[in-house]
């Protein structure tokens, strides 16, 4: 990018200059002072617990380029700092993302949804190597920081960039969406993940959604068939190209355009004739290989390139660990209902004795005790040999009362509690699921557990 986009953009810069050459190169753009380097173009963030503009003098003393500061902070900007004046940082900077975005012309997919977005992330990056050098979201670099700073990673010699666009409420995805401009977009599902602050899955599907706002025109939306809601949703702001994917024994195959059928081991998805092994466990990571399958097919990635695909999922998530004689299905990272649903019935599908450590999971609001319940039900259904509940309050009472059924259960307040029952339960050869909210760091646990 050149110096004369942002002179388009935001007029001649301020503060002392020499020759302004229009046709300069603009250097790489930095957020943070710490990472500050010379000939970098500086954007100083404003959040609620901190102000980048404080660091606009280290940023003279290290070499910067130039900086942009937001119009309310110009006081204090030093004179020798050659800077433009913008209304908000936060927006300059998505700007400066998308003029990077449109000028390398890279194909650029973008990925939300309730749960499964990062696994999904994951399978669409290895879907992709094909094609060449993929950039992709890392990380939480999932919202109004991090998909610009994803975008602007991306250089001529990259193929491919795939953008991870989370959200805690309306609005967020529509200028995640504005700022990347995608060439396809996936939405994993529809589900309860933030309902305490959106209120109902109809405002969850409509602020998923918003992720259609600036696809483009000819441009493919893949989601999962047979869910009513995220249907009706669709409908409301996109009417062009889609791609409805599921596996050939769920509900909504006869509508899918994209149908896979999985062996009876869930080890290998047949598509099309194509035999795919599931780099993940589960039937849920099945279904989200099949939205990475429609992208890679979309931008030119032929089925048989994929037979085998390497995936690397971020700690936390879909993490299978053996500690002596014991399987750990380590899910720590983060939970909403429907995740722990289907960690729940990837547990029981293992082999020998299971057992599960489910945390509260957060920001469900009033729904939340009746949302824990279902869970604990559903522990109780599967016959699980064992539950310890990492929780407190209605909530906690709400579990223990739904699998007061299983031949073991335990509640504690604190992740490190649940050692002791465990302790006194696991043998050789057991399997053990670990989930909750990322607030409970269930993670705590792991280098308490025996190694049998």
């Amino acid at each position: 990018m050149q110096l004369g986009a942002l002179i388009a953009r935001w007029g001649e810069p301020l503060g002392a200059r020499g020759p302004m050459d229009p046709a300069t190169l603009l250097g790489p753009i930095c957020t943070d002072s710490r990472q500050l380097a010379p000939g970098q173009l500086f954007v100083p963030l404003v959040g609620e617990r901190f102000d980048g503009h404080c660091f606009l003098p280290q940023a003279v003393a290290i070499g910067a380029q130039a900086a942009l500061v937001q119009r309310d902070r110009a006081a204090h900007v030093p004179a020798e700092l050659l800077h433009w004046l913008v209304d908000d940082t936060t927006d300059a900077y998505q700007q400066l993302a998308l003029l990077h975005r449109r000028a390398l012309e890279l194909p650029v997919v973008a990925v939300t949804g309730s749960a499964g977005k990062t696994t999904t992330r994951e399978l669409i990056r290895a879907a992709l190597r094909p094609l060449g050098s993929v950039v992709a979201s890392s990380g939480n670099e999932n919202n109004d920081i991090g998909v610009p700073l994803t975008l602007l990673k991306a250089g001529s010699a990259d193929r491919a960039v795939v953008v991870e666009m989370g959200m805690r409420g309306l609005g967020e995805i529509d200028r995640l969406s504005r700022c990347a401009e995608p060439d396809v977009a996936v939405i994993t599902n529809i589900g309860t993940a933030h309902i305490g602050r959106l209120g109902s899955r109809e405002a969850i599907a409509s602020a998923k959604t918003e992720i259609t706002s600036c696809l483009q025109p000819g441009g493919l939306l893949i989601f999962p068939a047979g869910d009513p809601l995220l249907e009706a949703a669709v409908a409301q702001v996109w009417h062009a190209r889609i791609c409805r994917v599921a596996l050939s024994d769920d509900p909504g195959s006869a509508e899918a355009d994209l149908v896979g059928e999985l062996d009876a081991a869930d080890e290998w998805l047949t598509l099309q004739g194509q035999p795919v092994q599931l780099p993940l466990s589960g039937r849920h990571n099945a279904r989200n290989l099949l939205l990475a399958l429609a992208v890679a097919q979309e931008l030119g990635v032929e089925l048989a390139a994929l037979q085998q695909l390497e995936v690397d999922v971020p700690g936390g998530r879909n993490r299978r660990l053996e500690l002596g004689g014991l399987t750990l299905l380590d899910e720590t990272y983060n939970a909403s209902p429907e995740a722990v649903l289907a960690a729940l019935e990837l547990l029981a599908s293992q082999p020998g004795r299971r057992f599960a450590v489910l945390g509260t999971m957060l920001e469900l609001g009033e729904q939340s005790v009746d949302l824990h319940r279902r869970v604990a039900e559903r522990a109780a259904a599967l016959g699980l040999d064992g539950l310890v509940v990492v929780s407190s309050g209605a909530e906690a009472e709400a579990m223990a009362a739904a699998a007061q059924g299983l031949p073991r259960l335990a509640v504690v307040a604190e992740p490190e509690q649940a050692a002791g029952p465990l302790g006194d339960w696991l043998q050789p050869g057991d399997v053990l699921l670990l989930k909750a909210s990322r607030g409970i760091a269930l993670e705590r646990l792991i280098p308490l557990l025996p190694e049998l």
